[in-house]
């Protein structure tokens, strides 16, 4: 992974000596210096920046006062790593979210263990991010469904869903509520694909039902509402083992 970095200080030779560190560091890239932080404002506004290694004492606005205005971004904002020749303002870096303070005359060591800080840390949000919109992907799979009713994509919530029936290459969507069925241009096999198992079942060559929509079941046949589905022969032995689950 590379980290985007910006240098921002007032001090043209403390300016030169974090830049100089970022360039020699092979997980950082230098997009941008400048000598105030005015400057640096508004050259985040066409650059991403993962990481930003601020001085705090300069004029108009110190860093502080930036790292303020950039906690507005919520999570997409870069990160901050203060460099100041003054101590002071440790509690004040840490309130604003910073990842660390590094205190001047700072030498490579202490700047590479910031910087590695600093890349743990946007590793592990990385991952946290992957995992949720994993997590999202999969609700949302195991929520709607998306078909092609009249030329274009309709969502259809699941729960919604009372049966299905196939006609040669078409099917017919029931839903709850609706007295019309949608017309989609697939077929039972590949909707079959997409539904979750643990909630539909395909229980004749003609039809998949919802089974917790089902009503009542004789010896070869479900009811779902007013409407009666016959079990098909080869769907009768995968319809049983889900009945033993309550029998």
């Amino acid at each position: 992974m590379i980290l985007n970095c910006i240098a921002v200080d007032d001090e043209p030779l403390a300016l030169g000596l974090v830049c100089s560190f970022i360039e020699q560091t092979p997980f950082l890239k230098l997009t941008g210096s400048y000598s105030s932080a005015v400057e640096a404002l508004v050259g985040l506004q066409d650059k991403k920046v993962d990481l930003i290694f601020l001085d705090i004492q300069m004029p108009n606005l110190n860093g502080l006062e930036l790292a303020r205005v950039l906690d507005s971004r919520g999570p997409n904002k870069p990160r901050i790593i203060f460099t100041t020749a003054y101590n002071q303002f440790a509690l004040e870096g840490y309130k604003v979210d910073a990842l660390d303070y590094l205190l001047k005359p700072f030498n490579y060591e202490e700047f590479l263990h910031a910087a590695n800080k600093a890349l743990t840390y946007v590793e592990l949000l990385q991952r946290s991010n992957t995992a949720s919109l994993a997590v999202d992907e999969q609700r949302m799979e195991d929520e709607y469904l998306f078909l092609k009713i009249e030329y274009q994509l309709v969502r259809i919530a699941l729960k919604d869903i009372l049966y299905m029936e196939g006609l040669k290459d078409y099917v017919k969507i029931y839903l709850q509520n609706t007295e019309k069925p949608l017309l989609s241009l697939t077929s039972l096999k590949a909707l079959e694909e997409k539904l979750p198992a643990k909630r539909f079942m395909r229980v004749h060559r003609s039809f998949i039902v919802s089974l917790d929509k089902i009503n009542s079941i004789t010896r070869n046949a479900l009811q779902i509402g007013k409407i009666n589905i016959t079990v098909g022969d080869q769907y009768k032995e995968a319809f049983g083992q889900f009945l033993s689950k309550w029998l």
